[in-house]
């Protein structure tokens, strides 16, 4: 992996939503630094049968949440469609068969650049958008809070996928 990969330094006596925002990016630039020197071919390497996990399916899956939670849920855009699935199942993304680097990165990074968008001009944490699956509204904190930890997660799979394609480990 690039040792000079730029990722944001949470801040330590930040304010909340500078640090939301920062741990946030954090773990995006921590799933890209990931990904990192590999071929599409490698990108696609599956964790185990019957799994579909990859890296490649990693990024494909968080530009559906980064989608999802952002812009279906704190815009408003409740009909925007699922890049990857007709049947809004986030499980499609994961199956990267056949997937490139350059279309996935491609709509994740929109999808990152219009969540940073959406999270910049709210008023403020308090703002609220509408989680259909739950059947409530829900703060701009609480989908920040939610996809650290979706980033979290899944930066330890691809941990493990990145050190059973090559042996690189840690971040």
């Amino acid at each position: 992996m690039n040792a000079g990969t730029d990722r944001p330094e949470p801040p330590l006596r930040g304010d909340e939503r500078e640090t939301l925002r920062t741990f946030l990016d954090f773990h995006r630039a921590t799933l890209a630094m990931k990904c990192e020197g590999l071929t599409d071919e490698q990108l696609r390497t599956q964790s185990m049968p019957p799994s579909t996990l990859s890296l490649l399916g990693l990024v494909r899956h968080m530009a559906e949440v980064e989608r999802t939670w952002f812009r279906r849920v704190v815009a408003g855009e409740a009909d925007l469609p699922f890049v990857w699935s007709e049947k809004q199942d986030y499980q499609e993304a994961y199956d990267a068969t056949g997937a490139t680097r350059a279309e996935a990165f491609a709509a994740w990074e929109a999808e990152v650049e219009q969540a940073r968008r959406i999270e910049r001009e709210a008023e403020s944490l308090e703002v609220t958008g509408y989680q259909a699956r739950w059947g409530e509204d829900v703060s701009l904190r609480l989908v920040m809070l939610h996809l650290i930890h979706e980033y979290a997660r899944h930066n330890g799979h691809a941990d493990l996928l990145r050190e059973g394609i090559d042996g690189v480990v840690g971040a």
